[in-house]
């Protein structure tokens, strides 16, 4: 077993023991440089970091490996990779870019199995006379068609 795989055993372990807590990345460069980027189903906070590096790193031996071990939450900005991570965003204004090239933002309303929901409000004309109107749009999206998603931070 190499290293990179002695680690990704060592952290598939370390998950088992904290179930609202998952894997978002995980890389080992060349020079044994352990990079893990967790997420969860409610938050992930500096205190599951630490346990999960502990645990990690309490199993390796410096003395036979030399490496440098960084273990962070995914951050408010970073895109969302898996379909566990919308439940959380649910009521929060996401950017979803499409497969297709299409941008389409709106608030998450709905996660399901294979696809989400998007809401946002709209300026259409009136169908008779002058002016607009205010609508509400929804979309459904399937997660195959999604290419790229980031929650929108409001300030």
């Amino acid at each position: 077993m190499n290293f990179s795989e002695k680690v990704a055993s060592l952290l598939s372990v370390a998950l088992e023991n904290f179930p609202g807590i998952f894997l978002v990345d995980f890389k080992v460069s060349a020079d044994n440089s352990i990079k893990i980027i967790l997420d969860g189903d409610k938050d992930v906070n500096v205190k599951d970091c630490i346990n999960i590096s502990r645990e990690i790193e309490g199993s390796l031996d410096r003395e036979v490996e030399d490496f440098s071990l960084e273990v962070a939450s995914a951050g408010v900005g970073s895109a969302l990779k898996f379909p566990r991570q919308y439940y959380k965003n649910i009521g929060r204004k996401l950017e979803v870019v499409l497969t297709d090239g299409a941008l389409v933002s709106g608030e998450l309303t709905k996660v399901e199995d294979q696809q989400i929901e998007l809401q946002w409000k709209q300026r259409e004309p009136k169908a008779v006379g002058k002016g607009k109107i205010t609508v509400t749009k929804n979309k459904t999206i399937a997660f195959d068609e999604i290419n790229q998603s980031k929650v929108m931070i409001k300030f």
